[in-house]
């Protein structure tokens, strides 16, 4: 009796992390209807409901959320120390998926610090064409680029995102740009063609554009399926691109590039997906927020 309720807390501890059954239900590779199932037979051996329904999934009840607020952190450092037990010659692996701008750009230039701290763990890094798949569940992490609220209600926000127009300073003492429509209107956009699936092919430029108050047309110049790509444009004196403020890094102090214009909000970020929940994935993500406080 004690050993099927602990596993069937264990149970409500993961549904209430995925806050779906669904989601859920894939980590631990059963049927919606199972998980469904288990989650009604531990209620009636608790004598409380856990979870409530409602139209657009399920949430914790008050006694649901007492129960995991009690019980998660020791389940955590029970599944640690069995892992630690069982993979004592296991290779520490994390497979990273993520877009080839925010590895080249970010990630990369810091994995050095990550290797010092953690020597004995490997992290594998797979960056994909444009777009991370993140429907495709072959990683163990994944960091997207997506707009806020991100598609996923289970991923973690890493940062939020920031847009700045920069460009080569020979490009800016001929183009002398302003705040007003007429300046914009002979210049060459350079573009991130797909910052996102769906989007539009000049969404950030377009949006940018609009908060500014501007009404010029941004459908033109050239287009590029990175961000990096079309930041690297803009340095061999191309035109003008929306860097993404996460991924410049001495372009500006260098003068490589120059931006006459203060940031915005993106109304975007890079958000973290986890496939698979261990001490070494967990020791990664919150290395991860460490690298952005740190920034």
């Amino acid at each position: 009796m004690k050993s099927a309720i602990l596993q069937g807390v264990n149970l409500v501890c993961i549904v209430a992390r995925h806050q779906s059954l669904t989601s859920a239900a894939k980590e631990l590779s059963l049927t919606v209807g199972a998980v469904s199932q288990q989650l009604q037979q531990i209620e009636d051996k608790l004598g409380f409901s856990v979870f409530e329904r409602h139209a657009r999934g399920i949430r914790l009840t008050e006694q649901g959320s007492k129960l995991v607020e009690s019980t998660s952190h020791h389940l955590a450092a029970i599944e640690e120390n069995v892992f630690q037990l069982t993979h004592v010659s296991e290779r520490k692996q994390i497979r990273l998926k993520l877009t080839p701008s925010f590895a080249f750009k970010w990630l990369v230039p810091r994995l050095d610090k990550f290797h010092k701290l953690y020597p004995d763990v490997q992290i594998h890094t797979f960056a994909e064409g444009a777009l991370v798949d993140s429907d495709n569940r072959n990683f163990d992490i994944a960091i997207d680029y997506g707009p806020i609220p991100y598609k996923y209600q289970t991923a973690e926000l890493l940062m939020a995102e920031s847009l700045i127009p920069v460009m080569s300073p020979s490009y800016q003492q001929s183009h002398p740009v302003q705040l007003d429509n007429a300046s914009w209107r002979e210049v060459v956009l350079l573009h991130d063609v797909m910052p996102w699936a769906s989007a539009a092919k000049d969404h950030e430029w377009h949006y940018w554009a609009k908060q500014q108050r501007l009404s010029f047309e941004t459908n033109q110049g050239h287009f590029f399926n990175r961000t990096d790509m079309a930041m690297s444009a803009a340095e061999a004196g191309v035109g003008i691109a929306l860097a993404r403020t996460a991924l410049l890094s001495n372009e500006l102090k260098e003068g490589r590039l120059v931006a006459p214009f203060a940031a915005i909000s993106a109304n975007a970020g890079y958000f973290v997906l986890t496939h698979t929940d261990n001490p070494y994935t967990r020791l990664f993500k919150n290395w991860l927020r460490e690298q952005v406080v740190i920034d």
